[in-house]
């Protein structure tokens, strides 16, 4: 999902409710005009004044906007069609203005406009199709002149099928694409540097004969750079990840999504993320003040330490509330003959020597994660995803292992909340690799519910 794709969805919202507003209030100077009034006279104009029927329209555009959302007109994407728009419209404004009439019905308080209603239906069917109209036709004015919101692919592929796509591409800007690299036969070496120079974005391939073994290797590379894949169909069907399809040149092109996080849902996820991480600051502030004394109190040293740690790909300093030594990071290669995370790259002693006292009562109840709500609301990570892991740790991550760098790590997860001390670290990365797949709003919600459930159980589980 590219900024530009959000940016022109975004601004579909405000432009529908002006023009379901301005459909209503034309529908209603129209009724109340000479030119209607001649053949029927008003006779609802003092039960309904236009300063409270246009609440009234206003409250219906809200309720449209809610329909509209939910038959699929605000669903991010890299081009829309006119007609699919135009009659997601037709359905939205038909299905409102049902639910109008019903209201309308049982209420018995409002007018019995027969003109104003059939109007206002179809203004507002014509004022939000032109209005997309407009955005459609000024998106496709910046691709084509500028490439702005264009998405750079490379095609692989040697046949007739790939030449079709290129070709289509490069005779329809509108259709999204900018074609950065169109290869033959690439090895692994020549793919990563046409995808740095000239850049690019997404990776289609249109190949159907390439080995399921390079297939394999290539979707690991995109994951690892955050590409999209998509390819031709009939090229494998053991992959589980979401997909979706599109047409391009009468050939179906299927993506294979890293995560259901594309779209709203990484909207809904990065709004869920600033309110509780305004909340949980606002609301522990008194509580961290305590554990900071407590800390200056305890041992010599900084009351919050910063902690390389790596999500979405990204380096960043997390931050938690110290609960080792001063200088406990330099430590760690003295301690690595006592690992008991023997099975992967993780280090982990349960009964670490650089611990201090207050820091073992931090530990036992999570209080030394509390900070990383700072990391939330600065956007390093989320209150639930994969646990973030350190440099040194990712470096010798096997390529499967790295499907867990796809989201931001997350404060809490799936894993944490499975028993994560007593998982293998396979295991471990089986579970953040289902939730990056599988996420949902309301997996998030039962991961933060049994966080505090597991906390008061079973510390040992996160």
């Amino acid at each position: 999902m590219k900024k530009s794709e959000l940016v022109f969805t975004f601004i579909l919202v405000p432009l529908d409710f002006l023009a379901l507003l301005g459909a209503g209030a034309a529908a209603y100077f129209l009724r109340t005009s000479e030119w209607v009034a001649q053949y029927r006279p008003v006779v609802f104009y003092l039960n309904l004044p236009f300063g409270r029927y246009f609440w009234l329209v206003f409250g219906a555009a809200l309720f449209l906007l809610i329909i509209f959302a939910l038959v699929g007109l605000y669903k991010i994407q890299i081009r829309r069609s006119l007609l699919d728009d135009f009659l997601k419209i037709l359905i939205g404004v038909s299905a409102g203005m049902i639910a109008l009439v019903f209201y309308i019905f049982l209420s018995r308080e409002w007018f019995d406009s027969r003109f104003i209603m059939l109007t206002g239906w179809g203004m507002s069917v014509a004022f939000v199709f032109f209005g997309r109209l407009f955005v459609h036709f000024w998106r496709s004015y910046l691709i084509r002149k500028y490439n702005f919101g264009a998405h750079r692919v490379m095609i692989i592929g040697r046949d007739g099928i790939s030449k079709r796509i290129s070709g289509c591409i490069k005779q329809n800007p509108n259709l999204g694409y900018y074609l950065a690299a169109n290869l033959i036969e690439p090895d692994m070496t020549e793919i990563r540097s046409k995808v740095n120079n000239p850049g690019v974005e997404e990776i289609i391939l249109a190949d159907t004969d390439w080995p399921r073994e390079k297939v394999l290797e290539l979707v690991d590379f995109c994951e690892e750079n955050h590409l999209s894949f998509k390819f031709a169909p009939n090229l494998f069907q053991t992959l589980t990840s979401n997909t979706s399809v599109e047409t391009i040149g009468g050939i179906p092109i299927v993506e294979l999504k890293r995560t259901a996080l594309d779209g709203w849902g990484r909207i809904i996820k990065k709004f869920v993320d600033l309110s509780g991480a305004i909340f949980g600051i606002v609301f522990l502030s008194p509580f961290f003040a305590l554990t900071a004394l407590a800390i200056k109190w305890d041992s010599p040293g900084p009351v919050l330490v910063k902690l390389k740690r790596v999500s979405h790909g990204k380096e960043f300093n997390l931050y938690k509330f110290r609960s080792m030594v001063n200088g406990a990071e330099d430590l760690k290669k003295f301690l690595w003959a006592y690992n008991e995370r023997d099975d992967g790259p993780l280090f982990k002693i349960k009964k670490d020597p650089r611990v201090t006292s207050v820091g073992r009562f931090l530990r036992k109840y999570r209080i030394d994660e509390f900070p990383q709500l700072i990391n939330v609301l600065k956007g390093e990570m989320s209150l639930v995803g994969p646990r973030p892991h350190q440099p040194d740790e990712i470096a010798q991550y096997q390529k499967h292992h790295k499907k867990v760098l796809a989201i931001k790590a997350g404060m809490s997860g799936f894993a944490q909340i499975s028993g994560s001390s007593d998982l293998s670290f396979e295991e471990e990365v089986k579970l953040d690799t289902y939730y990056i797949e599988k996420w949902s709003l309301l997996m998030d919600i039962k991961i933060l519910l049994k966080t505090i459930v597991v906390l008061v159980r079973d510390r040992s589980a996160c």
